[in-house]
């Protein structure tokens, strides 16, 4: 059985088995490593990846689970307005600090704002609620989500 994978806007014919969890056939068989592997139980948001424009954990999920939908990994964010604001608000706030956690919170403020351009607190909090970060840059993380749906 072959599956084809439509990743940041091209088709992949993925050799892997279709069981295999999206996370892992993006980082191995892809060579997309922006998507991290943190808990491997959709607990901590490192694996998140856009999918039909909204923000879903990709550690579990097998990779037959994603046929015939639109994903766009880390590496494709910033070739949409949207994910170069956050972007450029991640940076401009140091939202980032050893950079794990990073990808999944860039990847669920993209879709957070790509549903609700002017956020509250409330939904922004929500959006980031299945992510970690253990460095403790949330309040960072916050003020760059804030900024963006300013800009």
């Amino acid at each position: 059985m072959t599956l084809t994978l439509h990743v940041n806007g091209r088709d992949h014919v993925i050799t892997s088995d279709p069981d295999t969890p999206l996370a892992y056939v993006l980082r191995d068989e892809l060579k997309l490593k922006g998507t991290k592997l943190g808990c491997g139980l959709e607990q901590c948001g490192a694996c998140a990846v856009l999918v039909d424009g909204q923000a879903v954990l990709s550690c579990v999920s097998s990779a037959a689970s994603f046929a015939g939908r639109d994903i766009n990994t880390i590496e494709a964010v910033g070739e949409t307005d949207i994910g170069r604001r956050v972007q450029a608000a991640f940076v401009a706030q140091s939202a980032a600090q050893c950079g794990y956690c990073t990808a999944g919170l860039v990847i669920a403020a993209t879709s957070l704002l790509g549903r609700h351009p002017l956020p509250d607190d409330t939904a922004i909090t929500e959006a980031l609620t299945p992510h970690i970060c253990r460095c403790g840059s949330h309040p960072r993380v916050l003020r760059a989500v804030k900024q963006a749906a300013e800009t």
